[in-house]
């Protein structure tokens, strides 16, 4: 096994502040960024903070930033640097800092909180479900969402405008709201909630500019803007701007 030294510089601090910190650490063949750091830790950062579960690209947890761009450190190979690169990670930028490489993703939660949940079909109880895989087909793609938010962490209308997060889901949220709307037994609008209308009105869908930074940095490779996010958009503006709809609506308006 060949082995080498990488210069890496790694962002330390907290909520109050922080910087870039150089390191010189001993690479292998076959590691991945997450190897590296979890050396940093074990020979010369053993306060170095960092959020890991699974190692292998399904549990989300550890997102970062590296060389500026959102990646999952597991997932980032060292290979794909050269040995005379000076190699940045650095936290998510979208999310506040906790410490090091952790960072408060709690507006995620909150925003999945606010999407409402799959409505039942009334008149069938669990186990009796039935559903052609022709009709979910389109759906399936989006159930593969590992929740690492590096979507929501890339998507401009966040990143770089914070006054936009109270009225924006963000485009995992909006993809839970067309998986939903797509869902061919989703009872909500017999319910009366109209989930493209609140995809609209509720969660922000007309901010989205589709210029699809999402769909780039996704390591599920979920076709988020073309798949889920235009198709969403046209729903709601076919709904919105339909004539019979709109004389639907007068017609009850005037006579209740």
């Amino acid at each position: 096994m060949s082995s080498y030294e990488a210069r890496f510089k790694v962002w330390r601090g907290d909520v109050e502040g922080g910087g870039l910190q150089d390191f010189a650490v001993e690479v292998n063949d076959g590691e991945v960024v997450l190897d590296i750091i979890h050396r940093l830790q074990a020979t010369q950062a053993p306060d170095l903070a960092v959020r890991w579960n699974c190692k292998a690209g399904k549990c989300g947890s550890c997102s970062a930033e590296i060389n500026g761009r959102p990646r999952l450190m597991c997932m980032t190979r060292m290979s794909v640097f050269t040995r005379d690169e000076t190699i940045t990670v650095t936290p998510l930028r979208t999310f506040p800092v906790i410490r090091d490489l952790v960072t408060d993703v709690g507006f995620n939660y909150h925003k999945a909180r606010e999407v409402p949940a799959f409505v039942p079909p009334p008149g069938l109880g669990p186990g009796e479900y039935r559903m052609m895989q022709e009709d979910v087909d389109r759906s399936q793609e989006f159930r593969k969402c590992i929740e690492c938010f590096l979507c929501q962490n890339t998507c401009h209308v966040v990143r770089d405008h914070e006054e936009n997060k109270t009225a924006f889901a963000g485009p995992r949220f909006l993809m839970r709201v067309a998986e939903l709307d797509m869902h061919p037994l989703d009872a909500a609008a017999e319910t009366g909630l109209d989930r493209k209308r609140t995809a609209q009105d509720e969660h922000g869908l007309g901010y989205c500019n589709i210029t699809k930074c999402c769909t780039e940095v996704c390591p599920e490779d979920i076709k988020i803007t073309d798949n889920a996010l235009i198709p969403l958009k046209e729903r709601a503006v076919d709904r919105k701007y339909d004539p019979l709809v709109w004389l639907g609506s007068k017609i009850r308006r005037r006579t209740s």
